[in-house]
């Protein structure tokens, strides 16, 4: 019997490196994969059904509504119970990810995280996905007006890594939260982390 040129090729590849048989079957696995960005716990509690324009326009009327929600951190501070980002809208991506366009954006938000973050390692235009609480409204200054901003308390926050996302399509990656890059280059890791509150 005699084999395709391309079949013989794979079984001495087989015969002379065992190793590539793990990673022929991991690659199909990790390739187009996008990671757990929300815990499975939580999906059942985000009310799909409301939108940001819905929360924007009338706060106090979504109060208990659990909100999948995400933009760019315009501004971080340390209060008494916790950390504010004041965080601008951005619309999210299939993977979950804020897009980069800032023109599709429709208006600010405060999230509220009880518990102390740093508000030094979140430089300005840090993507964040965040799983929350509707909790109402908060009037404050912007520039030389004041802004009504939607109040989210922050259930689950995801903060992306940008130089871990900007790696090319064609790069596997493995693992939760970015995991690691595999081929197309190198290996590059990352993605970003997670923070969860024990809700």
């Amino acid at each position: 019997m005699i084999l395709p040129s391309r079949v013989v090729g794979y079984s001495l590849a087989m015969k002379f490196h065992p190793t590539l048989i793990l990673l022929l079957i991991g690659l199909p696995l990790g390739c187009g994969s996008t990671p757990a960005i929300i815990p499975e716990s939580m999906e059942s509690q985000i009310d799909k059904t409301v939108s940001f324009n819905q929360v924007i326009a009338d706060p106090d009327a979504y109060r208990g509504k659990t909100v999948l929600i995400g933009g760019e951190v315009l501004k971080a501070k340390g209060e008494k119970d916790g950390t504010q980002l004041e965080v601008l809208q951005l619309p999210l991506e299939s993977s979950h990810r804020p897009t980069t366009q800032r023109t599709g954006s429709r208006g600010r938000f405060l999230a509220f995280n009880r518990g102390f973050l740093d508000p030094a390692t979140f430089a300005d235009g840090t993507p964040v996905t965040i799983v929350g609480e509707v909790t109402g409204v908060r009037t404050q200054q912007l520039d030389e007006t004041e802004y009504r901003y939607p109040t989210i308390e922050i259930k689950h926050l995801h903060v992306w890594d940008d130089t871990a996302y900007d790696q090319p399509a064609s790069r596997p990656w493995f693992g939760i939260f970015g995991g690691v890059g595999v081929g197309g280059g190198g290996t590059g890791g990352g993605g970003g982390v997670s923070i969860g509150t024990g809700f």
